[in-house]
């Protein structure tokens, strides 16, 4: 059985690439919202995070052989909990890496190494900041003592507990833009003008989350974008496709 941590669009479409296959698979997102992305009432899917034990129970639980990890690029954690249970029970980890977007010579484009660098180098470029980071790190920016006189956006997915948290983080309902992304370089035009933006704080989350039209639409803006470089981890095997994922898996089963 594989246990593909599936979290993101292209996780999820890796999984329907591994079920046209014909291989085994357990799906796990971290909501019910990601279990509804799926679509697909064949498929067994786990839809509560799990943390290293609970992850390492599963494995056991549902005799998984193989982990295929298509979590973000930028869940350190998730991907740092699999490969340790991976290596303590002796099973195959794959990293599915999603390709970085190509980042531009743009004078105001900042590379940060954390959220925290973030949100500081953005509390010197404007007072209203767009974050497009996603909400589990909402908090970083929320409570940074360098933006306290700054007026924050959050974009995030359309999910009733995301939107909870926010609001108990402290957004108002004008400051939440709950959508499905991503989002074409029009819309991202037409949402900065909106919300009157001054700085775009974003991820390198590839071309597939949508980093390209958020870097274009703010160039064409002369907006400065604040961009939180992705974390660096050694994997003993990756692939960047998913015809490498299934070549990969062939060779190992």
């Amino acid at each position: 059985m594989i246990l593909v941590l599936a979290g993101t669009q292209d996780g999820r479409e890796l999984v329907q690439e591994l079920i046209k296959a014909k291989y085994p698979v357990i799906a796990s997102v971290v909501s019910e919202y990601g279990r509804k992305l799926i679509a697909d009432k064949q498929l067994q899917v786990n839809d509560k995070p799990l943390d290293l034990a609970e992850l390492e129970q599963f494995i056991i639980d549902k005799k998984i052989n193989i982990l295929v990890d298509a979590s973000h690029p930028y869940a350190v954690n998730v991907t740092k909990n699999a490969i340790f249970v991976c290596k303590k029970m002796n099973i195959p980890y794959i990293r599915y890496e999603r390709p970085v977007s190509s980042l531009p010579i743009y004078d105001n484009l900042y590379l940060v190494d954390d959220y925290q660098a973030a949100a500081k180098q953005a509390s010197l470029l404007g007072q209203v900041i767009f974050l497009t980071t996603g909400s589990r790190n909402l908090k970083t920016f929320k409570q940074s003592p360098y933006l306290e006189q700054h007026y924050l956006i959050a974009r995030v997915l359309p999910d009733a507990q995301v939107l909870t948290e926010c609001i108990g983080l402290g957004f108002s309902a004008k400051d939440i833009i709950a959508m499905q992304g991503p989002f074409s370089h029009e819309l991202n035009i037409e949402l900065y003008k909106k919300y009157r933006a001054e700085v775009i704080v974003t991820k390198n989350s590839g071309k597939i989350g949508g980093t390209d039209t958020k870097i274009t639409a703010a160039i064409e803006m002369d907006l400065p974008i604040v961009m939180i470089d992705r974390p660096a981890i050694n994997y003993d095997i990756s692939a960047a496709t998913y015809a490498e994922v299934l070549d990969l898996i062939k060779k190992i089963m």
